[in-house]
């Protein structure tokens, strides 16, 4: 089958690509940045174009001659996502059926029945009306809580347990779910491919546990080998302010907590088990609670994790790119550079540079970026929770900490968007270059484009800073160069994350069949 793929930079978009190639198709990934997927581990393997949901002529384009069309596409972060997904929904529905195409894939979330749903259940759900009542058939799986390592749900399930040994808990953590494991979800995702005959349908998809919210914290703790979890109700905690909490003690902001806690006030349990008479089980069942778990803390110990929730845009982020000096003209842009040799070789310094952010920091007084980080929580933020993907290696369109990889030049440019809340647009651009006597130089470039008199205030505000933050980040990349000319390391590791580690070190027994 020649399958399309709306989404493909983005959680499950960026694992179903190689597990439809896996079973024989050929696949053509859109994505509004295709820079993106330049060094996605398949990306020779596929056809890249670049394309938006909510433009016809785009949409257009990428769907001619294709036979499948997954639609992974959601704006759930944007202003008004609502509106954006039912005008991208009607968009793929018609020009799918203009293009020929043979059936619609999509995945929606469980919803309760003769309930009012969350803002964000609702849109999923009408974005499922809509595909199936166009005119190409559709297949619309929906699922409940996706555990694998990288997923927003597994993510905050990981922090809220690992973080709080004794927890204030909501309501809502009574409610009964039904989780899935991702690899179970690609599992149903890639044979809706291949389904016979002309199927217009919605099938809910689930493991085989149905457990409260509670018994999933509890039994993460468990499978971690973590302490007994102490546990204290609180009905008035409602879901928004269950959102800010989760905003303040886990990577996910307050944009994406509030439409999940949203969801889970509901009992997300699948009405019945009808997608098997059209898409059988795995040959091995469907994964258990426990083993979903002991799967994504293995890959994320062995730093394994080939897609996360936050490879998608972040919310209030600045897409523009970084306004080049020469061709600027729309106003004030502040820098601040940096440039220090190093006895290093080129190579060595960019191990370094490559390596930055995460477990590792950010060579310049880890209190003050901490605090900058707690600070741009409170307000919505996302902080530096959000850590880094693999260790050594980065790709553009990721999240790192408070930044995005806006583009990267191996082994010579690095440059990161920032995605704190502040009233401009900054960069930090990390560039790499030989001597010419065998050591290095290394240029760092911070860049502000300011946004109103609140801008230019917030620049002169932080400006004294520099000096210290960033000229003592230059000379201690160039001095970790020198110190280490091979893979960097430093000391101190997070305490989040310890038990990913440990299953990390016997991460083999987690088997090889599918994603965890």
């Amino acid at each position: 089958m020649r399958c399309v793929v709306f989404g493909a930079t983005g959680y499950l978009g960026g694992r179903l690509v190689p597990e439809l190639l896996a079973a024989g198709h050929t696949v053509r990934a859109v994505a509004r940045t295709p820079a993106k997927l330049a060094d996605v581990p398949w990306r020779d393997r596929v056809e890249t174009v670049r394309g938006d949901v909510t433009d016809h002529d785009s949409v257009t384009a990428a769907l001619a001659g294709q036979d499948v069309v997954y639609y992974l596409v959601h704006a759930l972060t944007e202003r008004g996502f609502a509106d954006i997904d039912r005008r991208a929904a009607r968009i793929v529905a018609e020009r799918a059926a203009h293009a020929g195409a043979s059936r619609v894939v999509y995945l929606g979330g469980i919803a309760p029945e003769h309930e009012p749903l969350s803002a964000h259940l609702a849109s999923r759900a009408e974005v499922g009306r809509i595909l199936l009542d166009g005119p190409v058939p559709a297949i619309v799986l929906r699922a409940a809580v996706i555990l694998g390592s990288g997923s927003a749900s597994f993510e905050m399930l990981r922090y809220l347990t690992e973080r709080l040994p004794v927890m204030v808990t909501p309501r809502w953590v009574h409610n009964r779910i039904q989780p899935i494991a991702v690899r179970d979800v690609l599992h149903y995702l890639t044979r809706a491919a291949t389904v016979t005959g002309r199927v217009n349908g919605a099938f809910d998809i689930g493991g085989p546990d149905v457990l409260t919210y509670l018994e999933m914290m509890r039994r993460y703790a468990t499978v971690a080998r973590l302490r007994r979890r102490v546990v204290l109700p609180v009905p008035l905690l409602t879901p928004w302010l269950s959102a800010q909490w989760v905003n303040l003690v886990t990577p996910v902001p307050k944009a994406i907590a509030v439409p999940l806690i949203g969801s889970l006030v509901h009992e997300v349990v699948c009405h019945d088990h009808a997608v098997a008479e059209h898409i059988a089980d795995p040959e091995s069942g469907l994964t258990p609670y426990d083993r979903a778990v002991e799967l994504a803390l293995a890959r994320v110990g062995r730093d394994e994790v080939p897609t996360r929730w936050s490879d998608a845009s972040t919310p209030g982020a600045a897409a523009d790119p970084l306004p080049t000096d020469p061709e600027w003209s729309g106003g004030t842009l502040y820098s601040d550079v940096r440039e220090q040799r190093s006895r290093a070789d080129p190579e060595a310094l960019w191990e370094v540079v490559e390596a930055i952010g995460g477990r590792r920091g950010w060579y310049s007084f880890p209190l003050a970026w901490s605090v900058r980080g707690r600070l741009d929580r409170l307000v919505g933020g996302v902080g530096l929770r959000r850590g880094r993907r693999h260790p050594h290696r980065l790709r553009a369109g990721e999240a790192l900490d408070w930044w995005r990889v806006e583009h990267i030049d191996r082994p010579h440019v690095l440059r990161l968007r920032a995605e704190l809340r502040v009233p401009g647009r900054a960069w930090l651009e990390l560039s790499v270059r030989g001597d010419g006597h065998g050591g290095s130089v290394y240029r760092q470039r911070a860049v502000f484009l300011p946004r109103g008199l609140a801008g230019h205030l917030y620049w002169t505000a932080v400006q004294p800073f520099h000096a210290l933050v960033f000229g003592t980040m230059a000379r201690s990349i160039a001095g970790e160069a020198e110190r280490a000319p091979t893979a960097p390391t430093r000391p101190g590791r997070s305490r989040t994350g310890a038990a990913a580690r440990r299953f990390g070190a016997h991460g083999r027994r987690a088997g090889r069949r599918g994603a965890g």
